[in-house]
């Protein structure tokens, strides 16, 4: 199969279906000379023309009102709003207006609006243009999150989202698109659904859930584990919102121990809702206490060697796995009574 790029990936994504569907356009900040900041989308101005790859003014409360209103009409409006800090300037219009219009008209007024943001830390964007808002993201009413790790992820899950009837936000890490990241992506057509997990590898001793960025930096930790004896399985979820949950779970009763490695602060994180579902399903199949590997609870520094320090790594996950492994349960197993 062909090798491309992560970048590559979402340009054909998004190419493929404005070439399918004439309702589909693109509109933001810098889209039509530079295809945005990192170049996902150069080349598409110049294929569907002005009147479907729409430059905005630097104004994310005006290009997310746009897009709700096109929505309503009946077109598929995708809105980049360039980094995922950004999305708190037009949050009035994402919470109220774009997710809560289909329950407001019970559910016969689609909302297909797809947004896409630049998120994670690693490009020295200081505390402004580095942030995942995963966890925030998922309390957002009627809203779906898509978190792609690789190319072949993120060519799929774009399509999807762009034939959804609901509103999708697609968070994709800076550095998977910075660097050049390759993966094998078929030519033919295909789709990914939402809410369907991913096992990155097999396991059998403790199951490591990641996104975007922090599923590469699992796999690399679980070579290292190997050598020590370790297997993890290691689980993308790819779907915030809807969550597969049920992936999760089987993993969980397969190996008895779960660690979530997430590049937010613990606080509010992804991280802390996967271990709350597994806590409240699954608690009984737990050999261990949960681990959340995350970023402190602080901005992130420019500062590049502080920058470094702050995102979740191999070692971290390589502690924390370590931990649950030797960790024995501290709640009465099934022969631990007195009668």
């Amino acid at each position: 199969m062909r090798e491309i790029t992560y970048r590559e990936a979402i340009t054909e994504a998004i190419d493929e279906e404005m070439a399918r569907d004439p309702a589909v356009f693109l509109m933001g900040e810098d889209v039509r000379v530079w295809g945005a900041p990192l170049g996902e989308f150069k080349g598409l101005f110049e294929k569907y023309g002005p009147e479907r790859v729409k430059d905005t003014p630097i104004a994310e409360t005006a290009i997310m009102g746009a897009a709700v209103g096109a929505a309503q009409t009946g077109v598929r409006p995708i809105a980049n709003i360039m980094f995922c800090e950004f999305l708190a300037v037009c949050m009035g219009e994402i919470m109220n207006a774009l997710c809560k219009s289909r329950y407001i008209a019970g559910a016969n007024v689609p909302m297909p609006v797809t947004i896409m943001s630049y998120s994670g830390a690693g490009i020295h964007g200081a505390a402004g243009h580095s942030s995942r808002l995963d966890g925030l993201l998922m309390s957002v009413v009627g809203l779906k999150l898509i978190t792609p790790a690789t190319p072949y992820d993120v060519k799929g899950l774009i399509k999807s989202a762009i034939r959804d009837d609901d509103p999708v936000v697609c968070c994709y890490h800076t550095l998977l698109i910075a660097n050049d990241l390759k993966g094998e992506v078929p030519a033919e057509e295909y789709t990914i659904p939402l809410g369907k997990a991913d096992i990155k590898r097999n396991g059998s001793d403790v199951t490591v859930v990641a996104t975007s960025l922090m599923v590469h930096r699992a796999l690399a930790a679980a070579e290292k584990l190997q050598e020590k004896g370790i297997s993890i399985e290691v689980i993308d979820p790819r779907t915030l919102v809807p969550i597969d949950e049920q992936a999760i779970i089987k993993s969980v009763e397969k190996t008895g121990r779960l660690v979530i490695m997430d590049e937010e602060a613990k606080t509010g994180s992804a991280a802390s809702e996967i271990a709350a579902v597994v806590a409240e399903e699954a608690f009984d199949l737990l050999k261990a206490p949960i681990k959340r590997v995350c970023a402190p609870n602080t901005p992130i520094p420019f500062c590049p060697p502080l920058e470094q320090i702050w995102i979740p790594d191999e070692e971290d996950l390589i502690k924390a796995v370590t931990e649950v492994t030797q960790s024995r349960p501290s709640f009465p197993g099934p022969n631990d009574w007195e009668l």
